[in-house]
């Protein structure tokens, strides 16, 4: 069932309530309105996002090879160790920038309805990946486990960097035309 438009925009936009009643966007409605697209592109945030996704991609990449490494050889566990930290590391970074972001385009720090979605999987992706580091620094479980948590971590940052390239691409067929659109936490970690 739609409920009212946003308060304090100029342009009408519609949204619906999830079964939690969580405000989400209507399918089919625009994903910013004319201010919220001029905040976006007027923004330096945005270009942070656009530059740290692509790298943070980069490093997950990478980590990746190290942890599949060890797994396959049970070699390298320190290294393994190492590009996970850097790589979670990067995601909070991406994550508080993102945040920062939502909050100038939408006035939300988070779960915007543009982003409603992506911030609550970003959640989940930090919460893998914040456990990760509990196991690690606390000597918690096995080598083996640990690195298994931080393969559900990346998992878990896969779909949500697919949730905003998807958005990425709603945006621009949706006329708005810059290359940093998504909310950029392909962290997701947003």
């Amino acid at each position: 069932m739609p409920l009212e438009n946003q308060p304090g925009t100029a342009e009408k936009r519609t949204f619906t309530a999830d079964p939690a009643g969580h405000r989400t966007m209507a399918a089919g409605a625009s994903l910013y309105t004319a201010a919220e697209r001029a905040r976006r592109d007027s923004t330096v945030w945005t270009l942070v996002q656009g530059v740290l996704a692509p790298i943070q991609f980069i490093i997950f990449l990478v980590s990746l090879g190290m942890v599949l490494r060890y797994f396959g050889t049970g070699e390298g566990a320190f290294a393994a160790d190492m590009s996970i930290i850097v790589k979670t590391l990067t995601l909070y970074t991406i994550m508080i920038t993102g945040s920062i972001w939502e909050k100038v385009v939408f006035g939300k720090w988070l779960f915007a309805p543009a982003f409603f979605w992506e911030d609550v999987f970003s959640m989940l992706v930090l919460a893998l990946h914040t456990a990760y580091l509990v196991m690690l620094l606390g000597g918690i479980g096995s080598v083996e486990a640990r690195m298994g948590v931080a393969l559900a971590g990346y998992g878990a940052y896969v779909i949500n960097a697919g949730q905003f390239l998807w958005k990425l691409r709603v945006a621009r067929l949706q006329g708005a035309g810059s290359p940093a659109e998504s909310h950029g936490t392909l962290a997701v970690a947003s």
